[in-house]
């Protein structure tokens, strides 16, 4: 019997013992708190976004020089890159075949001036002759057509004359403009003509460059609703900047001068045509780079980047539905910033949306959120 009270204080220890374990550890074990999500209002402001479209460049006045007599090259008188001003010689044909045709060509019309001199001589005597009487009405009027004869080969000799006194001065190739030469693919020494297929050099006029771009037609008709009618868009659009292909931005910004009238049915864009000053000669026709436009949009609907997620190439952001978090798809342009978005579509104003944590959420969930 002693030894059934010992096991009965034993087992009583024990559940007592049990109890105060297990109340200790309930009042010992941490509470979790749900987690809070911060949260804020989709609000409109004034942004401005950049486009990027690729561009080629060219100079103001780019001139393909041809020679315009066949010849041999006898002078180049200009080196590659260099500068030149308008009436400047390039070029020198072989003078020596072209000198001895204008030679002719004077002598010829002396001689057609002497001949013309001597048939009104004899058409004068005639004419007093047939007044006496003395000859009959066809010597006369022989005498007047040889006078009309010498008249055209007169014409023609100085025709000649100038022709040859042309063609001569063809052998001194000028630049027709200021600007900077091209390549040279000929040298002295090789024979020329009006039909050679490439061009004895290019002047380039870059002081000014062009440079052309193209615009989707959305685009443009954005522009044209912000701005006015094409007249007043070209007055009003703001400057644009150029990035070249280094990556570098070009120190001056140009302005759009020229809208085509004509939508491209293959590509839907429009041309445009920027000019941009060239006072250090770091453009150069022929190249290439980015025209990069900035447009300011007015009440655009902005949200920041990290309060997104995407899935299958698609944009969602959840917004806050009667304390549930609702997976919402939109549609968006990123800013410059690389911060925010502009959101065309799926939102609006004042909802409210989660900014940070949207990967941990799940659709319908309920939230728990803070400013």
């Amino acid at each position: 019997m002693f030894v059934d009270m010992n096991k009965k204080r034993l087992r009583l220890v024990f559940l007592c013992g049990a109890a105060l374990l297990a109340v200790s550890c309930r009042e010992g074990a941490p509470t979790t708190a749900q987690q809070a999500y911060p949260v804020a209002k989709v609000a409109r402001e004034s942004v401005e976004t950049t486009a990027d479209y690729p561009a080629t460049i060219r100079g103001r006045q780019d001139v393909q020089i041809y020679p315009q007599v066949e010849g041999k090259l006898t002078a180049v008188r200009v080196v590659e890159g260099q500068r030149v001003i308008k009436g400047q010689t390039l070029f020198v044909i072989d003078q020596v075949p072209y000198r001895a045709a204008l030679q002719t060509a004077v002598a010829n019309m002396k001689a057609a001036r002497a001949a013309m001199a001597t048939a009104r001589l004899t058409c004068e005597g005639k004419r007093e002759l047939y007044a006496k009487k003395v000859i009959s009405r066809f010597e006369l009027s022989t005498a007047e057509n040889a006078l009309q004869a010498a008249g055209a080969q007169l014409a023609q000799a100085e025709a000649q004359e100038v022709n040859a006194r042309n063609n001569l001065s063809y052998t001194v190739v000028k630049s027709p403009a200021d600007g900077v030469v091209g390549t040279i693919p000929y040298r002295v020494g090789a024979l020329v003509n009006s039909s050679v297929q490439q061009p004895l050099t290019t002047v380039s006029d870059n002081s000014e460059m062009y440079v052309y771009f193209s615009m989707p037609e959305n685009s443009m008709l954005a522009l044209i609703r912000r701005y006015g009618a094409v007249e007043q868009t070209l007055k009003r659009m703001p400057g644009v900047s150029l990035r070249l292909n280094d990556g570098t931005l070009y120190g001056s910004k140009g302005r759009v001068e020229s809208i085509s009238g004509v939508i491209d049915s293959q590509t839907g864009s429009v041309s445009l045509r920027a000019v941009f000053p060239n006072p250090t000669g770091l453009l150069h026709s022929g190249g290439a780079g980015n025209v990069v436009a900035t447009q300011r949009t007015d009440g655009a609907l902005t949200i920041p980047q990290g309060a997104t997620f995407e899935l299958q190439d698609k944009v969602f952001v959840y917004r806050v539905v009667d304390g549930r978090a609702k997976s919402t798809r939109i549609e968006v342009t990123p800013l410059n910033d690389r911060k925010k978005y502009i959101v065309r579509n799926g939102l609006k104003q004042g909802e409210t949306i989660v900014t940070e944590g949207a990967g941990m959420l799940q659709d319908g969930m309920p939230i728990t959120t803070r400013k």
